[in-house]
């Protein structure tokens, strides 16, 4: 589990603290969300790709970020109701988080050293970043805020197939 996301406990924003190792096996897409987002109507494609490959082994993380012009500001409770009445999510989402700074938390610090971005950046530049995982709990490929969800289906059942 060392060098892998299940080494990494996160807490969902009902404030339930979960170990990511609950996803062993699973392929995992985890991404940087924001309700207020010119790619807020990404969580259409993202709950798209949950509903068709969740019963293959297939899990959205969604954590919610507020640090590109603040495009999350309502509390936990808030993200988790616009998401839910906008997009009907059944994916988890996690509590807000910081993804880039400081006070990045642990598991964006390990994404983004193991996909870094363009030209090595370690830095996440804007909302709906996204980071495939497989089977293993490896980082596959990171992706940026304007790939579509449909654009990562392929990547999604190759790892599927493993």
């Amino acid at each position: 589990m060392k060098n892998t996301v299940y080494q990494f406990k996160e807490t969902l924003n009902n404030g339930k603290v979960i170990g990511l190792q609950v996803y062993q096996n699973s392929v995992l897409l985890i991404v940087n969300t924001a309700s207020q987002c010119g790619f807020t109507p990404q969580y259409e494609g993202l709950q798209q790709l949950q509903n068709r490959y969740h019963s293959q082994g297939f899990e959205i993380l969604g954590f919610p970020c507020n640090q590109f012009g603040r495009q999350e500001p309502g509390s936990d409770n808030d993200i988790r109701k616009f998401c839910n009445l906008t997009y009907q999510i059944s994916f988890p989402l996690f509590k807000k988080v910081e993804i880039n700074g400081a006070n990045t938390s642990a598991l964006f610090k390990y994404l983004k050293t193991n996909a870094p971005g363009v030209m090595g950046s370690k830095s996440i530049k804007w909302n709906f970043t996204k980071f495939l995982i497989n089977k293993k709990g490896q980082v596959v490929k990171r992706y940026a805020s304007t790939t579509k969800p449909s654009d990562i289906e392929e990547d999604i059942k190759n790892l599927l197939r493993e």
